[in-house]
């Protein structure tokens, strides 16, 4: 996979505070490394010590990578791109999402801060041990390793070019929704939820083409 060639672009600055402007950025390989690792622990731990059946921790791990991609989709939807009409609704935006939107490439910004994300690890592993049981844990380790994986998807997207392969379709369906329509388009790791909830942008060539075939 090729690095894009295009030139990083600065990524501008959310806070005065140095120390609170560090605590936005992140290198990528932080919490890949965290959260893929803390998935296959709890996925180990499932099976090992509490003696869950491989099969079943399996379905569970499964269903918690199942869960986090409509959790990703409605949280872009939702929380990301709330609709921001006073000054302080546009700042939290802004702070949330928006600086990645006017700065797509910049390296630092393409991850949620390892601190955040830790204690939000932490309370959704909690809340599935509260309501599943034991099996909660393997749920929680598959919950964490689909965040990984969106994040190597969105992080790959933004950085090198899009591969001639299947994998290309995530590269196109993020596209969509960063340089043609940011009103669609919200999953990152699959299109599958915006088919499901009809918030599929159409193609600009689309576009061009039904207005060819109205006249």
């Amino acid at each position: 996979m090729r690095a894009n060639t295009k030139p990083v672009t600065s990524g501008g600055r959310i806070f005065k505070n140095p120390v609170l402007e560090a605590l936005t950025k992140t290198h990528i390989s932080i919490p890949l490394t965290l959260f893929w690792s803390a998935g296959a622990i709890t996925l180990w731990y499932s099976i090992a010590e509490l003696g869950i059946h491989w099969g079943t921790a399996t379905i569970f791990f499964l269903g918690g990578i199942a869960l986090f991609t409509l959790v990703e989709y409605l949280m872009h939807r939702f929380l990301y791109h709330i609709p921001a009409r006073t000054e302080k609704s546009k700042r939290f935006q802004y702070v949330i999402h928006g600086v990645h939107h006017d700065h797509p490439r910049d390296k630092a910004r393409l991850a949620m801060p390892p601190l955040l994300s830790i204690v939000l690890a932490t309370l959704f592993i909690s809340l599935f041990r509260a309501l599943m049981g034991a099996e909660g844990y393997a749920f929680g380790g598959g919950f964490l390793f689909g965040y990984s994986t969106y994040l190597l998807a969105h992080y790959a997207v933004h950085i090198y070019k899009s591969p001639k392969n299947f994998l290309g379709v995530i590269w196109k369906h993020h596209n969509l929704h960063h340089y043609v329509n940011d009103g669609g388009a919200f999953g990152v790791s699959s299109p599958f939820w915006d088919y499901i909830f009809g918030t599929m942008p159409k193609e600009p060539r689309r576009k061009e083409a039904a207005k060819v075939d109205l006249l």
